[in-house]
């Protein structure tokens, strides 16, 4: 199988940094990882500091996975045990083919502490701090308010099949989030959408690129999917960053 292999070839590659541990998080941990679509999303903790000779030979290690179906998809954060503590410090990344910052959100925290998949080393318990639920649903009002309400309003991301599917998901997920305080995997939210009022052919849409192999939509139904889903998505936010306290 692809995945094992570049899973098996990433953690040969990164033993001689010797990681205290190397979890996964996202659908491969979550059980609706679909080989070839889903990402690899990683955390690995290294015995820090990460100098810079350590970032180059992260570097070095992600160009050679290069070869590797599906290295594309492989997404890793690298904490240490000093930094993996602080849930708004910016972490070293390999994602979409380069290294960049960003943080370790209280979501993909408590996707570790509550599914987490260890594939080396130490349990997430042992290095992370809980995330409570008000600091959870905290984030989940912010990302909903903050970053998708205002990416409605921007019409032409919404023509685009992985705007459609992550905003209407994500959604979904996050009312799931604040009402009962749990995680639920897209296939989920995808079966929760039309009780929640989203348009059913949309959703049915999305749920055919993601596990059948469906055309590329037309022009004219790229446009139609976007208007419908911009039409609920908006007032959907809306209304459940009102309702939270």
């Amino acid at each position: 199988m692809p995945t094992d292999a570049l899973l098996d070839r990433f953690l040969t590659e990164l033993n001689p940094l010797a990681p205290l541990a190397v979890w996964a998080h996202g659908s491969l941990a979550g059980g609706d990882y679909q080989e070839g679509r889903s990402d690899l999303d990683l955390i690995a903790v290294l015995d820090g500091p990460l100098t810079p000779r350590t970032v180059w030979r992260l570097a070095k290690l992600h160009a050679r996975l290069r070869t590797e179906p599906l290295a594309a998809q492989l997404h890793c954060t690298y904490l240490t045990p000093e930094s993996a503590g602080d849930p708004g410090r910016r972490h070293l990344t390999w994602a979409h083919e380069e290294l960049f910052t960003r943080t370790v959100t209280p979501v993909t925290r408590r996707e570790l502490h509550a599914f987490g998949r260890v594939l080396y080393g130490q349990a997430p318990a042992a290095l992370l701090p809980p995330v409570s639920d008000r600091e959870l649903g905290d984030f989940v009002v912010r990302d909903q308010r903050d970053f998708w309400r205002p990416a409605v309003d921007n019409a032409p991301l919404w023509t685009r099949d992985v705007w459609v599917g992550l905003g209407l998901i994500t959604f979904a997920r996050a009312g799931v989030t604040l009402r009962d305080g749990r995680l639920i995997s897209k296939r989920e939210a995808l079966d929760l959408l039309p009780g929640l009022g989203a348009p059913v052919e949309v959703v049915e849409d999305i749920r055919s690129r993601r596990y059948d192999d469906a055309a590329p939509p037309t022009e004219e139904w790229a446009a139609r999917r976007a208007g419908l889903t911009r039409d609920y998505l908006g007032p959907a936010i809306d209304a459940l960053v009102a309702s939270y306290d």
